[in-house]
């Protein structure tokens, strides 16, 4: 296993170098300027050089980028340009909202793509298999923002059962604040469960067709048996990636999520960020959420690796 791990960390070193670049650059490439949101509308274009000084603006873009990442490796992210706040504290201070709404959100994707996943998978479950289709074919084709509207609609104006706006923390009242996140959590995690879902129902489908199954059902082996052993095993490894795959997408949902429930998560951070041309901000950002992504997807093929032996002997 070490030495899987060894193999995997250059491309992990070069995903998050090539990150930085991309991170430092996005920014940068959408009209407008922070020294000019900042000296406001009536600003000269002297007054909007002295600003752009202070920043550190008027410097090479070679120079401001390894300032920034040299910066970062040591766990500095600067000072945001438009709320005069370290980049670290307005992270940290929005992060608990987005963790919650991420970990819930992937306990349903797990929980509910596998159930459904197994349940079409199962060779005796042909009606459960046409209505996991159409769930699948739905929810596939609904991105988690009108997955959002249409919750709100139904279970929180129609039948009100549930807040559709606002939060509050967990940690101060868990009774409530679960209540704020189930439905920004059902509509972040049901677009990527029914991917979870349709993909290992493809892969028993797939098991089933093989020999060892055959084999299995000719030594006698019960059908709950080969499920469990033989077909759901040998089906899992490329689920177990995929579900990594998604958490990072999750995290992109999560943008969208939060601002039409209300939440004060890093999505509003981020979407604020953007509208004043923030950098450092929106520059930690990206680069968190796809170091996120990198290190969510090394870990499923850690997993992976635990499960198939063939992966981590290069197999």
């Amino acid at each position: 296993m070490i030495r899987f791990l060894i193999g995997k960390l250059p491309s992990f070193l070069l995903v998050g170098f090539v990150s930085s670049i991309i991170a430092f650059a996005l920014p940068r490439l959408a009209p407008g300027d922070p020294a000019v949101v900042l000296a406001g509308s009536d600003a000269t274009p002297e007054m909007v050089a002295e600003i752009r000084s202070q920043l550190g603006l008027d410097e090479p873009l070679w120079l401001q980028y390894f300032s920034w990442i040299g910066g970062v490796l040591r766990g500095d992210l600067g000072q945001s340009y438009i709320l005069s706040r370290p980049v670290t504290e307005l992270i940290a201070g929005r992060l608990e909202s987005t963790i919650e709404l991420a970990v819930l959100a992937t306990i349903i994707m797990i929980v509910v793509g596998l159930a459904l996943g197994v349940l079409g998978g199962s060779p005796r479950s042909k009606v459960a298999r046409s209505v996991l289709d159409v769930f699948n074919t739905v929810f596939l084709a609904i991105p988690p923002f009108l997955t959002g509207l249409l919750l709100i609609l139904l279970l929180g104006l129609a039948i009100p059962l549930l807040p559709v706006s606002g939060e509050v923390a967990l940690l101060d009242n868990p009774e409530l604040g679960i209540q704020y996140l189930i439905l920004p959590a059902v509509a972040l995690a049901l677009p990527q469960a029914a991917v979870v879902a349709r993909l290992l129902q493809t892969s028993m489908l797939t098991a089933r067709g093989e020999d060892f199954v055959d084999l299995a059902r000719a030594k006698g082996a019960r059908p709950g048996r080969i499920t469990r052993k033989h077909v759901l095993r040998n089906s899992l490894g490329t689920v177990v990636v995929v579900i990594g795959l998604r958490i990072g997408d999750l995290l992109g949902g999560a943008i969208v999520v939060e601002a039409i429930f209300a939440r004060n998560g890093l999505g509003t951070l981020a979407v604020s960020a953007v509208q004043s041309r923030d950098y450092l901000v929106v520059q930690a950002l990206i680069l968190g959420a796809v170091l996120i992504a990198v290190v969510m997807q090394l870990l499923s093929e850690i997993v992976l690796a635990a499960l198939d032996p063939r992966v981590r002997l290069g197999g």
